[in-house]
């Protein structure tokens, strides 16, 4: 496909978004360099081993080290190397919880003695509205005009491998040859490429996770209010959906975490001067729901008294991701009441976590953090009072279980 020596390189690439889309390129048969900054992650992949869960990811990294079609790299000059850069760094907040563009414009610094503008540079991470307006303002002032695109990273984490073949890719060029070039990779992904503006692709990927934040908010607003009136929300949820397709959609409550959906919002939050009520209101009620638990916990129990358990650490099902996971915002809220608290995962590696059967054996009180699929078997002695937001542990395994049991 191209000219130099990689069709690819990706910058972030061993992180969560870089490592599986430079995995699906290589299957495809393009040639990718992955480029990053930690040593520790670079040599597992070159093992052929994946740094974090990826369902299917594995057996293809194996496969595209074998054929030569994936290299990785801890240098940067390796970006001059592509005739595609795709940049996939994360996007944090700062203390003022306001996006923080400032590395974006810091990476361009530093990669821009590498790159010339025959390259098309993407990207994937997502960014404050006008990102892409400033990373070409910057560019051309010193040697443009820049083939610019912007194609948003939509997958969700742990699934990407399959959602890549399967979920359209939005793509925006600054340039035409920056649109007509992103058009032409990532239909080499997808079943079906749409091409918007900047500003579209933009606001597409805010909206897109803001509009599930509040999602799970009004799930977790109505969970509280039933609480309160003692109605069991899943029940509810559950007959309130029973062949009613206008509620189809309606999530469960639990924690809506993760390094995206939070984030995303105070994105919007921010770009709208702090106007943006219905997401200001969704972080209120989700980043309030540890609270929520343990007041009412105080209510029933002296904390100081009991051992409290805290099944699932991830953010999210079945994965090993902890980044802004509200588990540990439980924990931190649990012991400035005095309480004991053990944690256990399946998939999260930490020497302090105990096994799901130790910590039910030992503890008085067990709260469900993450509904991962292990823990829907799971056999609960009677006595003890489980906390299981999502309707995840079997009622017959635990009679006693209510969307939030107290009871007993």
């Amino acid at each position: 496909m191209s000219k130099r020596k990689y069709d690819i390189v990706i910058v972030g690439g061993l992180g969560h978004v870089g490592l599986p889309l430079g995995l699906s390129f290589a299957r495809e048969g393009l040639k990718v360099c992955l480029y990053d900054v930690d040593p520790q992650k670079a040599e597992l992949v070159r093992q052929g081993r994946m740094p974090f869960i990826e369902y299917g990811a594995e057996e293809i990294l194996k496969d595209v080290l074998k054929n030569k079609r994936l290299e990785i790299s801890l240098e940067q000059r390796v970006v001059a190397d592509a005739e595609y850069v795709i940049i996939a760094i994360g996007t944090p907040v700062d203390e003022y919880l306001s996006p923080k563009v400032r590395p974006f414009l810091e990476l361009f610094s530093k990669l821009n003695p590498y790159l010339d503008n025959e390259q098309i540079l993407i990207i994937r991470s997502t960014v404050y509205p006008h990102t892409c307006q400033q990373i070409t303002n910057f560019l051309d002032r010193e040697r443009g005009p820049w083939h610019i695109a912007y194609c948003p990273e939509r997958i969700v984490q742990g699934h990407s491998i399959r959602e890549l073949k399967e979920l359209p890719q939005l793509v925006a060029g600054r340039t035409k040859e920056a649109e007509e070039g992103s058009y032409r990779l990532f239909s080499k992904l997808s079943p079906k490429v749409i091409r918007v503006s900047i500003e579209e692709a933009e606001l597409a990927k805010l909206f897109s996770n803001a509009w599930r934040y509040m999602q799970f908010a009004i799930a977790n607003q109505f969970f509280m209010i039933s609480h309160n009136f003692g109605v069991n929300f899943n029940r509810l949820r559950d007959i309130m959906k029973d062949s009613y397709q206008r509620l189809a959609d309606l999530p469960s409550a639990g924690f809506a975490a993760g390094p995206c959906l939070l984030k995303d919002t105070m994105q919007l939050v921010a770009s709208c001067n702090n106007n943006f009520l219905l997401g200001q209101t969704a972080m209120m009620v989700n980043e309030g729901l540890p609270n929520f638990i343990v007041d009412d916990l105080k209510n029933h129990y002296d904390l100081s008294l009991k051992r409290v358990g805290i099944l699932g650490m991830a953010f999210k099902a079945d994965i090993d991701d902890i980044r802004d996971s509200l588990s540990y915002k439980l924990v931190k809220i649990l012991k400035f009441y005095s309480a004991e608290v053990f944690c256990s995962d399946d998939y999260v590696k930490d020497p302090n976590f105990l096994s799901k059967e130790k910590l039910i054996e030992i503890c008085d009180i067990i709260i469900i953090g993450a509904p991962h699929s292990q823990y829907r078997d799971l056999e609960i002695p009677s006595d003890k009072k489980v906390i299981d937001l999502w309707g995840i542990v079997s009622q017959e395994k635990h009679g006693t279980v209510e969307s939030y049991a107290l009871k007993g």
